[in-house]
């Protein structure tokens, strides 16, 4: 079997910092709904999952994207030109925070972020931010990985983006 270079697929988002991760000042917090969401884009319908939570849940007239899903990472398989993805952070630092992304952007892609600084105080200790990412070239490629980082100076709260780009072959 041939060797293979690492990437962050077989690393992930790097070493745990307990230290850290006792005061990680951001979180991508998901509570109930937000599964329902992801039950919801994977394609189950109201009934089935109203079976699996025992409850009473309803998906969208709108089949949400799987891509919206708040996880603390990103990854798009199969890029075609330009996307939009939504993700929201907590505050758990600090009351009055500020944050600025810091974006590292795979290659052959551009991620623009809004808002660019995340602004806490006490009456807002959630934010959603909308990535937006375009393909600067059309080939299709291997996963390519940047990241996205806030930082308020004292925290680094990093996420890992992957992306591969797909389009259709010219014969």
């Amino acid at each position: 079997m041939p060797f293979k270079v690492a990437d962050p697929f077989d690393f992930g988002s790097g070493l745990v910092n307990a230290n850290a991760a006792n005061d990680p000042g951001l979180v991508y917090d998901m509570g109930t709904f937000d599964y329902i969401l992801y039950l919801c884009s994977m394609g189950y319908k109201s009934d089935e999952i109203n079976n699996i939570i025992d409850g009473a849940a309803s998906c969208p007239l709108k089949r949400p994207s799987i891509l919206d899903v708040n996880l603390p990472s990103l990854t798009i398989p199969n890029l075609k030109g330009t996307v939009g993805v939504r993700r929201t952070v907590t505050n758990v630092g600090p009351e009055n925070s500020k944050y600025k992304a810091i974006i590292e952007p795979p290659p052959g892609i551009t991620i623009k972020v809004k808002p660019e600084t995340l602004i806490f105080n006490s009456d807002i200790s959630k934010i959603s931010f909308t990535l937006t990412i375009l393909a600067t070239h059309e080939y299709n490629t291997e996963f390519e990985f940047g990241s996205l980082t806030w930082s308020d100076g004292v925290h680094q709260v990093r996420i890992p983006i992957s992306v591969r780009t797909e389009f259709p072959q010219l014969v």
